[in-house]
């Protein structure tokens, strides 16, 4: 309440009491009332003249300046959003490129097997068949030569038999007795060298 009562007495004096205001009681020169009127004037042709100034020449200018730089920044937003849905198109165009040649590689490695093992299973038929073929004929060769083994070997014996009495006996021996020696005697022993 003292404050209030403190702050109105000075209000009252500074506006109310000529004497405040004046140069000679030692303040300021511009609260002087004598140049307020004129102080205003001043005051009012120098903010309009700012006013002018700035509404009519710099304002504008700021202001083109910043729907530029924001159509700039608009044009910059919708540009760097194209290239980004460009970029995510482009990302599943790759990856769907990617999965396909994944796909077509396994497929090609899939027929290239399974193609190298048809071929291996031909070779392997085909060598089987050659092998099968080759025992066979070496089956029939070893039986032919079984059956005809014991005549060859009767009459390599009988051939030797005859030059070993000859040396022996020093006369030359009949064939034909030697190859009946050799023949009961190959019958004889035929079961027994010659059975399976």
């Amino acid at each position: 309440m003292i404050k209030k009562i403190f702050f109105q007495f000075i209000f009252f004096n500074v506006f109310f009491f000529k004497e405040v205001f004046a140069a000679e009681s030692g303040g300021m020169p511009q609260l002087n009332t004598e140049f307020w009127i004129s102080q205003i004037f001043w005051l009012i042709i120098t903010f309009g003249v700012l006013y002018v100034v700035l509404s009519k020449l710099l304002l504008p200018k700021i202001s083109s300046n910043l729907e530029s730089r924001k159509s700039q920044i608009q044009d910059n937003i919708e540009a760097a959003e194209k290239q980004r849905e460009s970029s995510e198109a482009k990302i599943k165009e790759f990856d769907e490129i990617l999965l396909k040649s994944k796909l077509e590689a396994k497929n090609i490695y899939k027929e290239a097997r399974e193609k190298t093992l048809k071929e291996i299973n031909t070779k392997k038929e085909k060598l089987e068949n050659q092998i099968n073929e080759e025992i066979k004929k070496a089956e029939i060769e070893i039986s032919l030569l079984r059956k005809n083994a014991h005549k060859k070997i009767n009459k390599i014996a009988i051939e030797t038999t005859a030059e070993l009495l000859k040396k022996l006996i020093g006369a030359e021996v009949n064939n034909s007795s030697i190859s009946a020696i050799v023949e009961d005697l190959s019958k004889r022993n035929e079961s027994k060298y010659y059975d399976n």
